[in-house]
């Protein structure tokens, strides 16, 4: 028992159970935007009348393929993924960007192989060229 105890007491445990938690309460706030606001918005470009695709299909030897089914799931899937990705991804890749430009200061290019180290460094730590730190270069 107590095994089992340490392992739901572990911090993974518990934010993997908030990720799932606010994964689950994001996907029902993104399906009410699309559905509420985006589906009748296209609803309202295309003349009142909002796409559905389900009586669309064709039969073959008695099997019936429903297309049109597919058709309405992929419009959803694209207009859920159009919506996440400009009110979500975007924001978010513009944010880490002004973060990700205040710690571009901290580092510098070594001009011997090119990689990525401490502004401060002496030494590059993968070809252990020496260096000027950036403090003690004149200006």
């Amino acid at each position: 028992m107590g095994g089992f105890k340490k392992f739901l007491l572990r911090g993974n445990i518990v934010e993997l159970a908030v990720a799932v938690i606010v994964g689950a309460t994001f996907s029902g706030l993104v399906q009410a935007l699309v559905t509420d606001l985006v589906t009748p918005l296209i609803g309202a470009v295309t003349g009142g009348r909002q796409p559905n695709f389900a009586e669309y299909s064709f039969t073959i030897n008695g099997s019936r393929f429903k297309y049109g089914d597919f058709l309405n799931h992929l419009v959803t899937f694209m207009v859920i993924a159009a919506v996440v990705y400009w009110l979500v991804v975007a924001p978010m890749t513009r944010l880490i960007h002004l973060f990700d430009r205040d710690q571009a200061a901290t580092t510098q290019q070594c001009p011997e192989c090119l990689s990525d180290i401490p502004s401060e460094a002496r030494r590059c730590a993968h070809c252990t060229a020496e260096l000027v730190p950036e403090s003690e270069k004149p200006r």
